[in-house]
């Protein structure tokens, strides 16, 4: 792995820092812990588009940048810095369209893709269930073929951004009596049609990014099935090592880490040892959770599937987060605990914003538990 970026690459980090500083200045959007999460902004979306920076490491022939991953989290490195509105297309030009690149027919490939590039539709994906979360193929929606169509029926939890996308991305029971992991598949369902009901979940901190989705009878023609019938679950492991190596698993809170080393900084705190020694180990365990997100990046541009190197990634960048709303809010003491919107506030509040959001990192995308299974056996080859 070579840890120099190119000339072209530090060519297009500051490009797309230029941009970026501009639109803040706009007031398109503001600088705070988790925005990329909680905003959906179609307008962003498109914005990013015309400057030829959606699907970047998508083939030419879908009209992507055919870039390197390495250049892919070089761009979200910048975005996450300053937590820019990514919800409306993020999971559509993340994995979405690299999975119907690799799975879908002709006809959904010239039906959704354009679309995707072009920020002009958005997608969720629907794969959580009330009693299937980390055991995804436990899920319990069904899609009962009825002529040219399947009728779904079923729920899915924690959806984020169903409240917002055109589309959710379904895994689905379509044999009943089929054995597990092999009675699975992946639909496309138009949030629209009658049937789909969605419902907000807010969390501790009162924001709703997150859904249940109600699926009654549903009708959905056969052409939306994605890949081949009963082969959802596999198809869908070839997908989630993408979805967990992104360096937005180490940086939702960046925000908070900046400005919580400039607050020790310009503070008394800074004369404090102990406070000192602990972001200096903080700065250590961020920039070791880059690297292993960069290796993951590397490691894909390889040609190969980063299957334990993203669980790896996750798991640690995960904690770090954790770590980080812990630490700033010992460090900030009482104000530590005040929520965002009060004049005075030490880091806006962005504090309290983090520690209560913090439970979710390391069970969103797989929970660490089951990524260290994944860890022990496909990395370090353990058997039980």
């Amino acid at each position: 792995m070579d840890f120099a970026f190119s000339k072209e690459q530090e060519q297009f980090r500051n490009d797309v820092r230029k941009f970026l500083e501009e639109e803040l200045e706009k007031g398109t959007f503001e600088v705070k812990c988790n925005y990329f999460l909680e905003e959906s902004s179609p307008e962003f979306s498109r914005k990013l588009a015309q400057k030829g920076w959606m699907g970047l490491t998508w083939p030419k022939e879908y009209g992507g940048g055919n870039r390197s991953y390495i250049d892919r989290t070089i761009f979200m490195e910048e975005l996450m810095k300053c937590q820019a509105p990514l919800m409306y297309h993020f999971f559509g030009e993340r994995q979405i369209g690299p999975g119907l690149m690799h799975f879908g027919s002709e006809e959904l490939k010239e039906e959704f893709l354009p679309k995707i590039i072009n920020a002009q539709i958005s997608f969720c994906l629907g794969l959580s269930e009330p009693d299937a979360g980390s055991d995804v193929a436990a899920v319990i929606t069904s899609a009962r073929e009825e002529g040219d169509y399947y009728i779904i029926n079923g729920q899915k939890i924690w959806t984020t951004n169903a409240h917002n996308a055109d589309y959710i991305w379904t895994l689905t029971v379509t044999d009943p009596d089929g054995p597990k992991y092999k009675n699975l598949s992946e639909i496309i369902v138009d949030m629209k049609t009658p049937g789909v009901t969605v419902l907000p979940l807010y969390n501790m901190l009162g924001v709703h990014s997150f859904n249940q989705v109600f699926f009654d009878d549903v009708k959905i023609h056969k052409r939306y099935l994605v890949g081949e019938k009963n082969r959802g679950f596999y198809q869908m492991l070839a997908q989630v090592d993408y979805e967990r190596a992104g360096i937005e698993r180490l940086m939702q809170n960046y925000p908070l880490f900046a400005n919580l080393k400039e607050h020790v900084k310009e503070s008394h705190l800074s004369s404090d040892a102990l406070i000192r020694d602990t972001l200096a180990q903080l700065e250590i365990e961020f920039q070791a959770g880059r690297l292993l997100i960069y290796h993951v990046a590397w490691t894909i541009d390889q040609g190969k599937i980063p299957n334990y190197e993203a669980a790896l990634s996750k798991t640690y960048c995960t904690r770090f987060e954790q770590n980080l709303g812990n630490i700033a809010t010992e460090i900030l003491g009482p104000f530590g605990h005040v929520m965002p919107g009060f004049e005075g506030t030490p880091l806006n509040g962005d504090a309290a914003d983090s520690y209560l959001w913090s439970p979710s990192y390391t069970i969103q995308g797989g929970t660490s538990e089951i990524l260290k299974t994944v860890i022990a056996t496909r990395g370090l080859g353990l058997k039980f």
